[in-house]
């Protein structure tokens, strides 16, 4: 289980990065290019930002359970985040052995009462339909599945906490090697002069709209094809978790 981190800071908000780029021989699943550069990417970011970051990668879908289980009851600070990157049918994504993880059963896990004063984001870099055919710069996070059914994960998202994905249901997400549009633009907003200071649910509309709109596929089979996150919000108040400085949330 390739893991970087320690154990939760209990004063320290966390974050914690899942992604799956290589999987099993035989698991007929493609190699995902750019995973790597997301997650760079966005441990700089966080931890910049006073998060305490843990890393893994290419895990199998009981590691994964694994970690989120684990992630949620060690919750320190005031904010977690959790990033899911692999390839994904809706409300499903999948662990390094090809196996499948519902997104409900890990939302489920954050919703003990004695942590709602924390507020949990989740980011879901991951296809929600069918698989597309790998353009010439650009490959599908997806993959279609026969089995199963697609109970979808909303309803287990706990008060407090709201999920962010990289595209609509039935739409696939798509992958760049130099990383996914989803993730890397989620990085350009923190970077930016005061991106990190956007109250959260103001801070994933701008995400919308900035892959919504400049983002478009190229190559011969993907070309002018686009991309639309979607968010679910079970937020009750005003966060502000990647400023510089603490805010008080503002009454509703």
């Amino acid at each position: 289980m390739p893991v970087f981190g320690s154990k939760a800071h209990p004063s320290k908000n966390q974050a914690l990065l899942v992604s799956v780029m290589e999987f099993y021989h035989g698991v007929p699943l493609a190699p995902r290019r750019g995973v790597k550069k997301d997650t760079k990417r966005l441990h700089k970011i966080l931890s910049g930002l006073g998060f305490q970051v843990t890393i893994h990668n290419d895990l199998t879908a009981e590691e994964i359970r694994h970690v989120f289980k684990t992630a949620s009851l060690e919750m320190g600070g005031t904010c977690f985040v959790g990033v899911l990157s692999s390839h994904g049918e809706e409300g499903l994504v999948f662990g390094a052995d090809g196996n499948a993880v519902r997104l409900a059963e890990i939302f489920s896990w954050f919703g003990d009462p004695g942590t709602a004063g924390v507020t949990k984001l989740f980011f879901v870099q991951a296809c929600r339909g069918n698989e597309l055919d790998s353009g010439v710069e650009l490959e599908a996070d997806g993959v279609s599945v026969s089995e199963g059914d697609s109970f979808s994960p909303y309803l287990s998202i706990p008060i407090n906490s709201a999920a962010m994905f990289a595209t609509a249901p039935g739409y696939a997400a798509f992958l760049h090697p130099l990383g996914s549009v989803f993730l890397q633009t989620l990085c350009d907003l923190l970077e930016e002069e005061g991106g990190r200071s956007l109250e959260v649910t103001q801070l994933m509309t701008r995400l919308n709209y900035r892959v919504a709109h400049n983002f478009e596929a190229k190559g011969r089979d993907l070309g002018g094809k686009k991309e639309m996150p979607c968010f679910v919000t079970r937020l009750t108040r005003q966060v502000f978790p990647f400023a510089d400085r603490l805010k008080e949330p503002l009454p509703l």
